[in-house]
């Protein structure tokens, strides 16, 4: 589940989003695992190890859950099995590509089941598994939060801008 592409630079992790940000690499010995020796934080086996695996896990997983796409998916899928053109006439704005990308991560994150059914064309379906409707309530008290403040931020947000403009 961890980010295999990642790479370490300045002491940093930097994954491909970041690709941008010069750094130099820097000895990754004061990374190295006490217990196992490992000292490479991208090879996956060593991404298992320590706090790095929890950050990295718990990064991922809140990225997945919590994200813009995801959230929207996972509640249409909990509530009942989806169809992939269910979910794009559903959800305003996401493209073929994004959808299919964060639908495979929720699967890949045991969040989604994808069924095949052998017809033609083909009929896929998307189940939420027990652990995807663990999250009902809080992904439906987050919706709700930020459809109450939705005004309010976009106030703060006017204000500041209106501020650094001065």
């Amino acid at each position: 589940m961890c980010d295999n592409e990642a790479r370490t630079e300045g002491g940093t992790f930097i994954s491909q989003r970041n690709t941008d940000v010069p750094a130099q690499v820097t000895d990754l010995m004061d990374l190295t695992d006490l217990t196992t020796g490992r000292t490479d934080p991208t090879d996956p086996a060593d991404c298992g190890a320590g706090l790095m695996a929890e950050a990295c896990t718990l990064g991922e997983v809140l990225d997945h859950v919590g994200g813009k796409w995801s959230v929207p998916i996972l509640l249409a899928a909990i509530d009942r099995p989806v169809r992939f053109t269910q979910l794009e006439r559903l959800i305003q704005g996401i493209s073929r590509r994004m959808l299919t990308l964060t639908l495979r991560n929720l699967e890949r994150d045991g969040l989604l089941i994808r069924t095949v059914y052998p017809t033609v064309p083909p009929r896929v379906e998307y189940t939420a598994t027990g652990m995807a409707r663990e999250l009902r309530r809080s992904l439906a008290g987050l919706t709700g939060w930020a459809e109450d403040h939705r005004a309010d931020i976009a106030a703060a947000r006017a204000a500041y801008d209106a501020g650094r403009d001065t």
